[in-house]
């Protein structure tokens, strides 16, 4: 079909008397058309009334697109059961031109920021490699949305500890903050409430007031509102983490900084600048940081355990021996542990986060050699037994050997025997248990009961001689 521009130019050649034939040479058309157009006369391009195939069916097809759920090969399907003579291709075309089942398309709008209003920040997983182990670990990434400078750092967990260890550096690496930190409505941040009317967690708030700025989240389902954060995601991935592998978490974030150092500095093309230029005039629009930010720590109360070890996120640090069964209070920082006893009392580590269940030991809490406790040794439980009662040593060697409980457990069971119920009794008891090779302690301790009941209780109708 010829365009309004052809058959304007086939009316303007023969109103200057060119001839058909040289019309038809010269625009590279057939002569019947040429003869067509000069007889329509007219550069407007035809319309075709073509009728529709499916016209007669409209009805029955939007009752069946509703009926299957929108799934126009059902409604094909159902068509041709009611004996309707109708191609898939015919109903798509049909149902496209006449809008039936189809989302009206939108133009995308445009967001325009100040310098130094807004910055936006969210999350987004990605698979990492780090000390030869793939993680799948949290990005978090923040951009200023008048000079698009980018942020990010990532970390195996996100959590509200890690967000503002995150915001905190953010606001560094930017030297100020924007007067709003838009969010996705991510329940790190949010008490209740979505969009406009979301409310912070009381802590996040008042993080965000000690660094002067305040968060806002878009609305729910519009995420075009968070557009200049989540472009840079796919960026980070096909570029900064493809091909890359890490010795570390910290050596991860290290190089991190430096890749965004170098893209903040490279010409945008959808920008037509370069980030860290339309930063120089976004930095003087930005809100000083505070004279001091106080670091940002974490507090867990914790119980020393009987290897000398302090469990934080599934990881174990040590502490001297002495403070083992001591209540103790772990603060956790963003490279730190410190673990206090009390003021003067102060063990610090370097913060692991991964591998998991690892137990991390510094050299001055290693006992010396020939220190520890040697396997040879006797238990405490079982030097009391025999200083108490030299004559069960037999029996007590013997249990070690053939007794069914954790040998530890067992010796203080029977170290409580001894010394809850009487000696005689128990003495009894123990050595015709040896006699018999009865090791189970609980069935000695109803023999030593019954001897108890026998020896101390009165047994039957008999009343003592002497009462009235």
């Amino acid at each position: 079909m010829l365009s309004q521009a052809q058959r304007t130019a086939i009316l303007e050649l023969h109103a200057k008397g060119v001839s058909r034939r040289e019309i038809s040479r010269v625009l590279q058309v057939s002569r019947p058309t040429v003869r067509k157009v000069l007889r329509a006369n007219s550069t407007s391009v035809p319309e075709i009334q073509r009728p529709e195939k499916a016209e007669p069916y409209r009805q029955q097809i939007l009752d069946l697109l509703a009926s299957c759920k929108g799934n126009l090969v059902r409604v094909h399907e159902e068509l041709q059961a009611s004996g309707a003579a109708l191609s898939y291709q015919a109903l798509t075309a049909f149902c496209r031109r006449q809008g039936i089942g189809q989302t009206p398309v939108l133009p995308a709008g445009q967001y325009h920021f100040e310098p130094g209003v807004e910055m936006q920040h969210d999350t987004s997983p990605h698979e990492v490699e780090v000390g030869g182990r793939k993680y799948k670990a949290q990005t978090a990434s923040a951009v200023l949305c008048y000079s698009r400078m980018l942020f990010f750092q990532i970390n195996p967990t996100f959590q509200r500890f890690d967000c503002k260890v995150f915001l905190t550096g953010a606001v560094r690496y930017m030297n100020g903050a924007a007067k709003r930190v838009m969010i996705d409505n991510t329940h790190v941040v949010v008490l209740r409430g979505t969009g406009r009317e979301m409310i912070p967690v009381p802590e996040m708030e008042a993080f965000a007031d000690r660094l002067g700025f305040r968060f806002v989240a878009h609305e729910r389902g519009d995420a075009n509102r968070s557009a200049r954060v989540e472009r840079p995601f796919s960026f980070i991935e096909n570029n900064f983490l493809a091909g890359r592998a890490f010795t570390s978490w910290e050596d991860l974030n290290r190089q991190a900084r430096q890749w965004c150092d170098k893209v903040n500095s490279t010409y945008k093309k959808h920008l037509r600048a370069v980030p860290r230029e339309l930063f120089a005039i976004e930095r003087l629009h930005l809100k000083p940081l505070p004279a001091w930010i106080p670091e940002v720590y974490r507090l867990h109360q914790r119980t020393v355990d009987v290897e000398g070890y302090v469990s934080v996120n599934s990881i174990r640090y040590s502490v001297p021996i002495p403070w083992i069964g001591r209540r103790v209070e772990v603060r956790e920082t963003r490279d730190r542990i410190d673990i206090e006893l009390d003021a003067r009392h102060i063990v610090t580590h370097d913060r692991a986060l991964t591998p998991l269940h690892q137990r991390i030991m510094l050299a001055e809490h290693r006992p010396a050699r020939g220190a520890g406790v040697k396997r040879s040794d006797s238990h405490p439980e079982e030097k009391a037994l025999i200083e108490a009662a030299p004559e069960i040593a037999p029996y007590i060697s013997e249990l070690k050997q053939k007794g069914r409980k954790v040998v530890t457990l067992a010796l203080r069971q029977l170290l409580r025997l001894l010394r809850e119920y009487p000696r005689e009794s128990f003495l009894a008891a123990v050595a015709e248990a040896a006699r018999y090779g009865l090791y189970d302690l609980d069935r000695l301790e109803r023999m030593i009961l019954r001897r108890v009941a026998r020896d101390y209780f009165l047994i039957g109708d008999k009343e003592p001689e002497g009462n009235d």
